[in-house]
């Protein structure tokens, strides 16, 4: 059975990790505060779900979900996931985050900051512009009409084929923004911003976007 780490469990690692277990995964979950502190969440998640250290989380992973506060990004482990594929779920909030001047200049985005600080991994932009909320809710069967569709982006073919699969199995289709480089079209205060569109919508969006 596939055991996937969740770094991070705030409101989308929890609806991930809750989602992840319904649909037959194992889910190591964890968070800043240490594992002690999930005993709640575990408990109402069942016994595909259990709490872990970060360290720990990333270590037992098949492949990971990062969804950490942008600032806290230093601290999710990097050899432990080496070689493996993680989403990314980050989002740039300067006001809980600090300025980044970075980003503030357009010379990066927060997936390619994440790829750079896990250089070994294969990391894919997923689940970032959807409110936590509707992960569990908003899905539907593949081929129904009008279904949402999510926007991925990765310098790695296989990173990019996990992502949709996963959204496939959480009812969402996939429209594939292409490099890293490009995955600051689905960021915070773009058009495709946590809006609910299907796919046709979502490229008109993305194209859209401007810097």
């Amino acid at each position: 059975m596939t055991t996937v780490g969740i770094i991070g469990a705030g409101h989308i690692g929890s609806a991930l990790a809750e989602g992840l277990a319904q649909r037959g995964y194992d889910v190591v979950i964890a968070n800043s505060r240490g594992p002690e502190t999930l005993t709640d969440l575990v408990a109402r998640l069942g016994e595909n779900v259990r709490a872990a250290t970060a360290e720990e989380a990333a270590e037992a992973a098949d492949w990971a979900v990062v969804t950490v506060p942008l600032k806290a990004l230093d601290a999710v482990p990097v050899a432990p996931l080496a070689g493996k594929i993680v989403l990314d779920t980050n989002n740039y909030y300067w006001e809980r985050d600090g300025r980044i001047a970075a980003l503030d200049e357009n010379r990066t985005t927060t997936t390619g900051m994440a790829q750079e600080h896990l250089p070994t991994s294969r990391v894919v932009k997923a689940f970032n512009h959807i409110p936590a909320a509707d992960i569990l809710t908003s899905g539907s069967p593949a081929g129904t009409p009008g279904r949402r569709a999510l926007a991925i982006a990765s310098d790695h073919a296989d990173a990019a084929a996990l992502a949709t699969q996963i959204y496939d199995e959480f009812g969402f289709d996939t429209v594939d923004i292409g490099s890293v480089a490009e995955s600051w079209r689905v960021e915070r205060d773009r058009p495709a911003y946590v809006v609910r569109q299907d796919a046709d919508e979502l490229r008109e969006n993305l194209a859209r976007a401007t810097r």
